[in-house]
């Protein structure tokens, strides 16, 4: 006797319960998919700023041109339209045209840095201190508005005074510089932007002597205090990403392990 086997297929009822549960399930998701997705499009951003520090060095020694890396003014607008991306350019003639820099078209240079929902706020050029990153030093903002006449006077154009340019010599030296990066939406002033808000920061520091850049999370103030009273510069020399304080003893060994590399 032959066996007959029927088979059986789903009703629309059941179709319709898969259906429904598997969309409430994707609502229940989604809002922490996508948040995870915003949290990570700011250290991305730093991970791109420094890959564009990087290669906006290394073009420089190469081509045995200088280059610069700067941010929109308030009339311009960047590669996409928009006033949010860093300008790459290159004194491209400096014997004809001396300090005159023009944008670097090649694809690198020209390609989205700062992802959607993040912008730069500050670039700090000089070493760090503790004292300028806990305002407390009165002659920090002479200083640096007299760096920033000084490289306006040099090059014959006005910048704005949060985002001087940070231009790169033929052998890949540069001064000291601090990009700040934060979510916060631009209706946000840069001094609102502290340990107390909800926004979150990221710096990408580079070494202007050796090319070496770091990602630092913005130090909170008890930390800067406390790097203050043991004399520790306020640069970590690695990346540094974790949101939970630092204490002396985590500094002392990411010191020393950065020592013994």
């Amino acid at each position: 006797m032959t066996k007959r086997y029927v088979h059986r297929g789903f009703s629309l009822l059941e179709i319709l319960l898969v259906t429904g549960l598997m969309a409430i399930l994707a609502g229940l998701a989604l809002p922490s998919l996508m948040n995870d997705i915003m949290q990570a499009r700011l250290p991305e951003s730093a991970r791109q700023m420094r890959a564009l520090i990087q290669l906006t060095r290394a073009n420089a020694m190469i081509e045995g041109l200088r280059h610069r890396i700067r941010f929109p003014r308030e009339d311009e607008l960047d590669a996409q339209g928009e006033q949010r991306q860093p300008i790459v350019e290159v004194e491209d003639a400096p014997l004809a045209r001396p300090e005159e820099f023009r944008p670097v078209l090649a694809a690198w240079a020209r390609d989205e840095t700062m992802l959607r929902g993040i912008r730069c706020v500050k670039v700090r050029l000089g070493k760090p201190t503790i004292d300028q990153l806990l305002g407390q030093d009165k002659f920090v903002e002479e200083a640096d508005q007299a760096r920033l006449d000084e490289i306006e006077a040099k090059a014959g154009e006005s910048y704005e005074e949060e985002f001087p340019p940070l231009v790169f010599e033929t052998d890949g030296t540069s001064e000291w510089a601090t990009f700040l990066l934060t979510d916060a939406p631009p209706k946000i002033p840069s001094e609102d932007i502290d340990d107390d808000s909800e926004f979150s920061r990221v710096e990408v520091i580079l070494d202007g002597l050796t090319g070496l850049a770091w990602l630092q999370r913005a130090l909170y103030v008890e930390e800067l205090e406390m790097m203050q009273e043991n004399g520790w510069p306020p640069v970590l020399r690695k990346d540094f990403l974790t949101p939970r304080k630092l204490t002396e003893d985590q500094v002392l060994e990411i010191r020393e392990a950065r020592v013994r590399k």
